[in-house]
């Protein structure tokens, strides 16, 4: 796994809110020790809840993609026999953070650990491309779209993704199922050291006071647990850079709220539970429209 470094005039200000963070974050936590022995296993962790932290994709990043690439792509996947990721449920969007727990108090929780929000966040996506969740591990692999990493909106975000890993993380019951099992075998030394500590790979933590940025924010348009063979990844290759050709130049967008959510084992957000506006702070319920905070 890549870890690169923030620029200096970020670093001081994350590292020291996050490591502030990391020092008060037992008052929220669970009281349950957090539980790293399915690590040893060879399977995967059992899926009971995932949350997280996201940015739900505004209207004019779906309208495009609605227009341009949705219809394509379920048909090349309808064609390769992929059909429940064709027909796997979505909310789309770009993640903070993901946690699991058992707890269903924990969004609850997760909304007063939750650090103070940056103002609205504009950024570019362009590139698709095809991941796993481990090199050779087989699944569960994804189509995601990625983030232009330059400007400050991507700057401001990858900043509150720091200090939000060090505020959420701690409120999990252990690792995320989808990092455990066949997957965490297969993770570099650097990718399974932050599964241990953190609960997943690939977040922005604080290490010897400064802050190290493992995080690539995307959105995903495929999630999928088939196996990722050559032939598919071939295939699915071919339709990322056959949708490259048709947004060349990307969608730049502004990022207005974050979201607190349920995820499924892969990372499909599944709902939206408490929404927070990047203008003011103010906080809704999002199954009832309430303002709350």
């Amino acid at each position: 796994m890549k870890i690169r470094t923030y620029r200096p005039s970020t670093l001081m200000a994350a590292a020291a809110t996050a490591a502030a963070l990391l020092a008060g974050c037992a008052s929220t936590a669970p009281t349950a020790a957090i539980d790293n022995s399915s690590l040893a296993s060879a399977e995967f962790r059992p899926h009971v809840a995932t949350y997280g932290v996201v940015y739900k994709l505004p209207a004019d990043v779906t309208d495009v993609l609605n227009a341009k690439i949705r219809d394509p792509l379920r048909q090349s996947l309808l064609a390769q026999g992929l059909l429940a990721e064709a027909e796997a449920y979505n909310i789309p969007h770009v993640t903070v953070v993901h946690i699991h727990s058992a707890d269903p108090a924990t969004p609850r929780r997760m909304l007063a650990a939750l650090p103070k929000v940056p103002g609205p966040l504009t950024l570019t996506l362009k590139t698709f491309y095809t991941t796993e969740a481990a090199k050779d591990a087989g699944r569960p692999w994804w189509l995601d779209l990625g983030i232009v990493k330059t400007g400050k909106g991507f700057e401001d975000m990858m900043a509150f993704n720091t200090v939000a890993t060090a505020a959420l993380a701690p409120l999990r019951d252990g690792p995320l199922p989808r990092v455990t099992g066949p997957v965490y075998a297969k993770m570099g030394d650097a990718g399974k050291a932050l599964v241990r500590t953190m609960g997943v790979s690939g977040v922005n933590v604080v290490q010897d006071g400064k802050a190290l940025r493992a995080h690539n924010p995307h959105n995903t348009l495929v999630y999928s647990m088939a196996p990722f063979t050559p032939a598919v990844q071939a295939s699915m290759n071919q339709v990322a850079a056959q949708f490259n050709t048709v947004l060349p130049d990307g969608i730049t967008t502004t990022f207005r709220d974050v979201s607190i959510v349920e995820l499924a084992f892969a990372g499909n957000v599944i709902r939206e539970i408490y929404r927070v506006s990047l203008v003011d702070g103010s906080v809704i319920d999002a199954a009832t429209g309430q303002k709350i905070r």
